[in-house]
């Protein structure tokens, strides 16, 4: 384990070890997991698994590493952002099942989308009128739901968070670097007018992603690793620290190459270097 001084847990998503060059094979997670020096992993649900999930929980209960946080299957805020009364109950549906997938695998803490797609924050006020039954649901089976400060095509991340606060004091997030730092919002994160996002304890989780693009720059929203971009980490983990903060980050840096092979050595020295700055 690379952090038993602290509180903070160093975790490694899913979806950066399985994606489509090898299969989305969930079975691969096993003899991967047992190559990784962290603390955890934040398990990825993908939309092709809902039909296999009895299959899929049999894995994860082999897999060496715990799983506090999960990540909800992309398509559920998708399907919010849409609206109708088809989509909105189709999405309600997918949600309860990974619910129950974050139940049975023991995740505390339960990351959603909560706009996405095409649509992404077009109908944001579908998104907002969404988020209280979702929590709900997810504190029924044990999890607490983290709203992510997903890319948007009409406003910011960082309003719509603002947003959701003023109307539910009681929301949580889930913060992510690269995010941030497509809207060039890392600044507002390091500044007094959003310091309510710690001081008010509603941040509960970080995804740390390096990000190499301009304002905007679609074309390079990829998902990096920490020295591969732009993002000043010693900046970032510095204010992070001094906020007080003890909690769990994930690195979300695709590690598998064109031929479905894995970075393990990569990925490892994320955890060495997120180690470091803590």
């Amino acid at each position: 384990m690379v952090s038993e001084r602290n509180m903070n847990k160093i975790l490694c998503s899913t979806g950066a070890l399985i994606g489509r060059s090898n299969g989305r094979d969930y079975r691969l997670l096993l003899p991967l997991a047992e190559q990784l020096s962290c603390d955890g992993l934040e398990f990825m649900m993908y939309s092709s698994w809902y039909e296999e999930t009895k299959e899929l929980l049999a894995v994860l209960a082999d897999v060496p590493l715990p799983m506090p946080v999960m990540h909800c299957e992309k398509h559920i805020g998708e399907k919010i952002s849409l609206g109708g009364e088809e989509n909105i109950k189709e999405a309600f549906r997918l949600f309860e099942i990974n619910c129950q997938i974050a139940e049975n695998i023991q995740a505390e803490k339960l990351v959603i989308h909560l706009w996405d797609g095409m649509t992404s924050d077009r109908n944001f006020e579908n998104n907002k009128r969404a988020y209280p039954q979702l929590a709900e649901l997810a504190k029924a089976y044990g999890a607490d739901l983290l709203v992510e400060n997903v890319v948007c095509s009409c406003k910011t991340p960082m309003e719509h968070l603002a947003e959701l606060t003023e109307e539910y004091p009681e929301v949580h997030f889930v913060f992510d670097t690269k995010m941030a730092e497509f809207h060039r919002q890392l600044t507002l994160f390091y500044g007094e007018e959003y310091a309510w996002l710690w001081k008010d304890d509603h941040i509960r989780h970080y995804h740390v992603n390096d990000y190499a693009g301009g304002y905007l720059d679609w074309s390079s929203l990829r998902t990096l690793p920490i020295g591969s971009g732009q993002i000043d980490f010693e900046r970032f983990f510095g204010y992070v620290r001094r906020t007080g903060y003890q909690g769990t980050y994930t690195v979300e840096a695709t590690a598998f190459r064109a031929d479905g092979s894995v970075d393990i050595e990569m990925l490892n020295g994320q955890f060495r270097l997120i180690a470091s700055f803590l």
